[in-house]
C-alpha cells in the first residue's frame, strides 16, 4: 500500500507546485528581461486601480525597453528620488505615499508594484531630457503661433498629408514598417511623400494621396500639436508609434485665422469592433454600416445581436483618449467614420464614429508656461520615436 499512497500523493502534488512556480516563470522576454505571470498580474491590478485603460503586458514589454535604454545611458534612480516620485504620485489623489501604498495593499497590490510603475516614469523622462533636450529648444515664433491658435488672437490651421503603415507583431511587418518609416521621415517632397502614402499607406486618405483637408489644429491631440507647429511645409514628423501601426504626417501648408478656436473639453466618441481586420470582407462590412448610419445612435439597432463590448460609446476628456483614437477623431465631423484603425494585433477593425465635441473656454497663458508646454510636447513626441525604434530593434518573445 504504501508505494501507491506515495504514487498518489505525488499526483496531487505535482499540479500545485508547477501552478506555483509558473507564476514566476517567464511568459515574455525582452531582449531576454523576463516578464512574468505574477508581474502581468500585479500591473493588471495596478491599472485597474488608478482606472487606466492600458494592458498591462504591452506597458510592461515598454518598461523593459525603457530601463533598458536607463541602463544604457547610465541614468539610475536613487531611493530618495523613488520616495519622492512616489509622494508626487500619491498627491495627485490628494493622500500620502504611505496612504497609497495601504490602499493598493487592500487590493492585493504589492508595493514593488508601484515602485516599479513610479521608477520607470521617471527614469525615462530622465533618458528623454539628456537624449533630447537640447534639441527640444522653442523659438519666439513657435510661441507666437501657441497663443494665436489658443488664445484671442485667432486660431491655426494646418494643411496635412498622411501615411500609415502597418505594423502588427506578425512575420516582420513592425521591423519593415519602422525601416520604411524612418526612410519616409526624411522626406521633404510633398509630391514624393504622397506617391508613397498611394503605394503604403493603410490609412481612408489613401486614394486622395494621403492629403487632408484643412484642419484646426486644436483638434489633434496635444502631443502633436507642437510637433506639427515645428515643421516647414514639405517637412515631416518623426514616426508615431500606435497600435498595430505606424503614422506620419507632413506639413503642406499652416495659415492663422481671425477667431480663436474653441478649447475642446469632451469628445462623445463611439466604437464598433469588427471581426476580420483589414480583409475584404471586414471594410466591406463596414462599408455597409457607414450607409446604413447618420449618426452614433444608429449604432446600438446595427450592434443589438451582438456581445455588448462589439460597441463602446462615451464622452472623455482629449486627455484621456488614446493617442491614435484621438488623432483620427480630430479629422472627423460629427457623424463622420473612420476605419482606419485596427485592435487584437490587426484582426479586429475599429469602426469610429464621431458623435460630437463638448468645447470650453481656455485660461489665459504666459508666454514661460506656452514655452514649457511646446517643450514637453516635442519631448514627448521625441520620446513616442524612441521608443518605437526601441521596440522595432528588440527581440521580444511570448507575447
Amino acid at each position: 500500500m504504501k508505494p501507491v499512497l506515495l504514487f498518489i500523493l505525488t499526483l496531487l502534488l505535482v499540479p500545485v507546485s508547477a501552478v506555483a512556480q509558473s507564476r514566476f516563470d517567464p511568459v515574455i522576454t525582452v531582449n531576454g528581461a523576463a516578464i512574468t505571470p505574477h508581474e502581468i498580474d500585479q500591473r493588471a491590478r495596478f491599472l485597474q486601480f488608478v482606472r487606466s485603460p492600458e494592458n498591462a503586458r504591452e506597458q510592461l514589454v515598454e518598461d523593459k525597453l525603457k530601463m533598458q535604454a536607463a541602463r544604457q545611458a547610465g541614468i539610475n534612480l536613487n531611493q530618495g528620488g523613488l520616495d519622492r516620485g512616489i509622494e508626487e504620485f500619491a498627491g495627485r489623489a490628494n493622500i500620502t505615499g504611505d496612504e497609497l501604498v495601504q490602499a493598493l495593499r487592500s487590493q492585493g497590490i504589492e508595493r514593488e508594484t508601484l515602485e516599479d510603475f513610479v521608477r520607470v516614469n521617471l527614469t525615462w523622462r530622465e533618458v528623454i531630457r539628456a537624449q533630447y533636450g537640447p534639441r527640444a529648444s522653442i523659438t519666439e515664433s513657435e510661441i507666437d503661433r501657441a497663443l494665436a491658435q489658443s488664445g484671442g488672437r485667432g486660431g491655426v490651421e494646418v494643411l496635412l498629408n498622411e501615411i500609415i503603415l502597418p505594423a502588427r507583431p506578425i512575420r516582420g511587418e513592425a521591423a519593415r514598417s519602422a525601416r520604411q518609416a524612418e526612410r519616409l521621415s526624411q522626406l521633404t517632397s510633398i509630391s514624393a511623400f504622397q506617391a508613397q502614402a498611394r503605394q503604403l499607406s493603410v490609412s481612408q486618405t489613401r486614394g486622395r494621396s494621403g492629403r487632408l483637408d484643412w484642419l484646426n489644429l486644436s483638434r489633434l491631440p496635444a502631443p502633436l500639436r507642437g510637433t506639427i507647429l515645428s515643421l516647414r511645409p514639405g517637412e515631416v514628423t518623426d514616426p508615431i508609434s500606435i497600435p498595430n501601426a505606424i503614422v506620419l504626417f507632413q506639413l503642406r501648408d499652416i495659415r492663422e485665422t481671425t477667431a480663436p478656436p474653441p478649447e475642446v473639453a469632451a469628445i462623445d466618441y463611439a466604437a464598433l469592433y469588427l471581426p476580420g481586420g483589414r480583409s475584404d470582407q471586414a471594410l466591406a462590412q463596414a462599408n455597409r454600416i457607414k450607409d446604413r448610419v447618420d449618426t452614433c445612435d444608429d449604432l446600438y439597432g446595427v450592434a443589438r445581436k451582438w456581445p455588448r463590448e462589439q460597441l463602446e460609446r462615451g464622452s472623455k476628456s482629449p486627455s484621456d483618449i488614446p493617442s491614435d483614437v484621438a488623432m483620427e477623431l480630430a479629422k472627423l465631423d460629427p457623424g463622420e467614420v473612420s476605419t482606419s484603425l485596427t485592435r487584437s494585433n490587426g484582426e479586429t477593425l475599429v469602426f469610429l464614429m464621431l458623435c460630437s465635441r463638448t468645447t470650453a473656454l481656455t485660461a489665459d497663458a504666459s508666454r514661460a508656461d506656452v514655452r514649457e508646454q511646446l517643450r514637453q510636447r516635442r519631448l514627448e513626441g521625441y520620446a513616442d520615436g524612441f521608443l518605437a525604434q526601441l521596440r522595432s530593434e528588440a527581440v521580444i518573445t511570448g507575447q
